[in-house]
């Protein structure tokens, strides 16, 4: 899938050194659920394990077109087609990239892969209200907060509230 700056593709077995990297990068995941540390030999075994992609789980890689750098990853998850729903998790791991639109740009292409490949009528994701950078990429595509979870995430011994966003088909922005 082929956005304005990247290009969306699956993830495969080559991709576990720069995945472990960025699991392993605490300014990635500062505002992301990252779970326990790995091992790069497990994180390219988990790539290696994983159901192919499919409807109710679709995992690519934001690569660049010019030079074929992969630079993050997006996520569509829980899908059904009987409540035209899924959840999205995205994340830029390369920090040179940060800032400049790819963020943008992958989150309005995997949305429009979305709305029109998979046929889903609603996006969702969960955000930790600090996460700036993130809300304003999730508003820019189209993104509403729905509602507010209070005190759901913690980081560094501080508890934080996450919003709770969707994107209807009719209103994803170009």
């Amino acid at each position: 899938m082929l956005g304005d700056l990247v290009e969306l593709r699956a993830m495969d077995t080559s991709d576990a050194e720069a995945l472990w990297r960025w699991n392993h990068d605490p300014a990635v995941m500062r505002w992301m659920e990252n779970g326990h540390p790995q091992s790069p030999a497990r994180t390219a075994a988990r790539l290696t394990e994983r159901a192919p992609n499919g409807y109710g789980d679709v995992l690519l890689g934001v690569e660049v077109p010019e030079d074929g750098k992969l630079i993050g990853l997006v996520r569509l998850t829980g899908a059904e087609p009987e409540t035209g729903c899924a959840e999205l998790t995205l994340y830029i791991g390369e920090k040179e990239y940060w800032g400049r639109g790819y963020a943008t740009d992958a989150t309005r292409t995997v949305c429009r892969y979305g709305f029109e490949e998979m046929r889903l009528h609603r996006i969702e994701l969960d955000v930790v209200t600090e996460n700036h950078a993130a809300l304003r990429v999730y508003r820019k595509v189209g993104f509403v907060e729905e509602g507010r979870l209070r005190q759901v995430f913690r980081r560094n011994g501080r508890w934080y509230d996450m919003f709770v966003m969707g994107l209807l088909e009719g209103d994803l922005r170009s």
